[in-house]
C-alpha cells in the first residue's frame, strides 16, 4: 500500500504484482473510495500462498483449536492469524475425528505382503538358494494368491539379510583328500624362501569364449560365503576354447603354451617337458623341483621315464589341491585382463592372439 502527498492513493496489488483496485482518500474523510472486497481478496491470496509454503506446527494448531472451542468462527480465526480458512476447516475436522492436531504424514504405498508371507519368502529362499526372484514371486502367488514384483522380493529378503550373490566354486574333497592336504601343508609350512625359489609351479587352464555359469546366483547372508550350502563343487569346465600351460618360478616364468586339443602324455612330454621344463632344470641344477598336479597326462609312464632320464625331481602334490598352487593367481589375473579387453574377443583366433599378447 502506497500513500503519496495530500491526496493519498491506496494501491492494492496481488502477490504477482498485478494491479487490482485503486482507492483515493481525501483529507478530512469527505470522500472515500476504497474497495473493501479487493482488499479482502488481496489478503486471502496472501494467506493461501503462506499456507502453501509451510505446514502448521503443533503449537499454532493448538491456538487455532483453542479459539474455535471458545466460540470464534473459522473466518474470524482465519483473519486474525492470517491462515486460509480451508486450512483451519481441515484442522478442525481432523480434531473432531481423532482428537489430534498434528499433521498426518503418509508412509507411502501400503505393504503388499503380510509378515507371514515375508517369512514364507525367507524359508523358501533358504530351502532352495538358487531360486530366482521371479521363481519366489510365482511360488508366493500360487501359495497365498498375493502377487509381488521381483523388486519386492529383493527388498523383503534384504530386510532379513539375504542377498543375491555368486556361489563359491570348489573342488569335491573326501576325507582322504583333506588328510593328505593337511599333511602336505604341515610338511612345507617351515620352508624358507631359498627352498621355495627352486620350485617351478606349473598348471594348465582353459580359456573359452563362453560363460562358466557365473550368472547363477544364490541367496545368502553376509559372513557365510564359504558355508557348504553356498558352494558349488566343480572341477571340470567344458566349451570350445584354448588350453594354456604355463610355469612360474621365483623371479622368472616360462612362455605360455597354447593349444586347442586336449593335453595328452605325448604332448606333455614332447612339448612341455622337452621345450620348457628341461631348460630350467639345466640352468638351476640338481636343486630344481618340478611341481605338477596329478592329472592323467602328467602321470603317464612316458612322462615318468622322461623325468628320470632328464634327472628332474618331481614334487609330491596332494590331489584336488588347485588352491595350494600359486599359479592360479596368474590364471585369475590373465582371465580378468582378457575380460576387460575392449572390444572383447569374438572368435578363437582373436582369443589366442590376446592370450599371447598378455
Amino acid at each position: 500500500m502506497q500513500i503519496t502527498g495530500n491526496h493519498q492513493m491506496v494501491r492494492i496489488v496481488r502477490h504477482n504484482d498485478e494491479s487490482v483496485r485503486e482507492g483515493y482518500i481525501r483529507n478530512g474523510g469527505k470522500e472515500v473510495k476504497l474497495f473493501t472486497s479487493a482488499l479482502k481478496a488481496f489478503q486471502c491470496n496472501n494467506r493461501i500462498v503462506m499456507a502453501q509454503r509451510k505446514h502448521l506446527d503443533d503449537f499454532l494448531g493448538g491456538r487455532i483449536i483453542g479459539r474455535l472451542e471458545c466460540g470464534r468462527t473459522q473466518l474470524e480465526v482465519s483473519e486474525e492469524l492470517g491462515i486460509a480458512q480451508s486450512v483451519i476447516s481441515r484442522l478442525w475436522q481432523r480434531f473432531q475425528d481423532d482428537g489430534n492436531v498434528s499433521r498426518c504424514y503418509s508412509t507411502g504405498r501400503p505393504r503388499v505382503t503380510t509378515p507371514n508371507e515375508d517369512r514364507y519368502l525367507a524359508v523358501t529362499a533358504k530351502r532352495n538358494r538358487r531360486s530366482t526372484a521371479s521363481d519366489l514371486s510365482r511360488q508366493l502367488s500360487s501359495a497365498t494368491g498375493t502377487t509381488v514384483s521381483r523388486q519386492t522380493v529383493y527388498r523383503r529378503l534384504g530386510h532379513i539379510g539375504l542377498y543375491a550373490r555368486r556361489p563359491v566354486r570348489c573342488v569335491p574333497l573326501t576325507a582322504t583328500h583333506c588328510r593328505l592336504r593337511l599333511a602336505w601343508s604341515r610338511e612345507h609350512a617351515l620352508w624358507t624362501p631359498q627352498q621355495w625359489s627352486c620350485v617351478m609351479f606349473s598348471d594348465e587352464s582353459r580359456f573359452s569364449l563362453q560363460s562358466d555359469s557365473r550368472r547363477i546366483f544364490i541367496w545368502r547372508a553376509p559372513g557365510i560365503r564359504y558355508h557348504q550350502e553356498n558352494t558349488i563343487e566343480r572341477h571340470r569346465y567344458g566349451g570350445a576354447g584354448w588350453l594354456v600351460w604355463g610355469g612360474i618360478i621365483l623371479g622368472s616364468r616360462t612362455d605360455l603354451h597354447v593349444q586347442s586339443v586336449t593335453m595328452t602324455g605325448h604332448i606333455y612330454r614332447d612339448v612341455i617337458l622337452e621345450q620348457h621344463v628341461r631348460l630350467f632344470r639345466g640352468a638351476m641344477g640338481a636343486e630344481f623341483l618340478f611341481m605338477d598336479d596329478n592329472a592323467r597326462p602328467h602321470r603317464a609312464n612316458i612322462v615318468d621315464e622322461c623325468l628320470q632320464s632328464e634327472d628332474i625331481t618331481r614334487m609330491d602334490w596332494p590331489a584336488y589341491s588347485p588352491d595350494l598352487n600359486p599359479i592360479e593367481h596368474v590364471w585369475n589375473m590373465l582371465g580378468r585382463r582378457i575380460a576387460a579387453r575392449q572390444p572383447p574377443p569374438t572368435c578363437l583366433p582373436e582369443l589366442r592372439s590376446e592370450l599371447l599378447d598378455e
